[in-house]
């Protein structure tokens, strides 16, 4: 009876061991402000891809959204300093060992960011979407290149 009951007992503490969150308890915590400023970005942006997507579009609250990214498009790139490395990170070595490449794909993502801004400003849907799409294939590229 015994032996029965021990697998399901080391299946069940295998999996509880695989979900836990690890946590960033470096001082001033830049892995988790990076990821918090991440998911700014998101905020922001899946709901222009919605409106995008399900034929929903309204010209203010895109350009409003369009520019929420804008005001937070700077806020994760210094938390990306030297020995940030670390779990819970989802960076890979390159961003540090690649500085040139990952500041052009910042570069890049700005640039997109402008040109989404305008384009919304301007109210012309077929332009906002050109412009959101090159916004997402810039962060696409980023998290091919440099996201684990």
């Amino acid at each position: 009876m015994r032996r029965l009951l021990l697998p399901p007992i080391l299946a069940s503490l295998a999996l509880a061991a695989c979900g836990g969150k690890v946590e960033d308890t470096r001082p001033g915590q830049p892995v988790k402000h990076r990821q918090e400023a991440f998911k700014g970005f998101i905020r922001a942006f899946e709901p222009m891809g919605t409106m995008l997507r399900d034929d929903k579009y309204e010209q203010q609250a895109f350009a409003h959204l369009a520019q929420a990214l804008v005001a937070q498009r700077d806020a994760p790139w210094s938390y990306f300093g030297p020995d940030t490395d670390y779990p819970p990170s989802k960076s890979t070595a390159d961003v540090w060992k690649r500085p040139e490449a990952f500041e052009a794909a910042r570069q890049r993502f700005i640039a997109a960011t402008d040109t989404l801004a305008s384009a919304a400003a301007g109210g012309d849907k077929a332009a906002a979407k050109q412009a959101y799409d090159a916004v997402y294939d810039s962060c696409k590229a980023c998290h091919r290149d440099f996201r684990k």
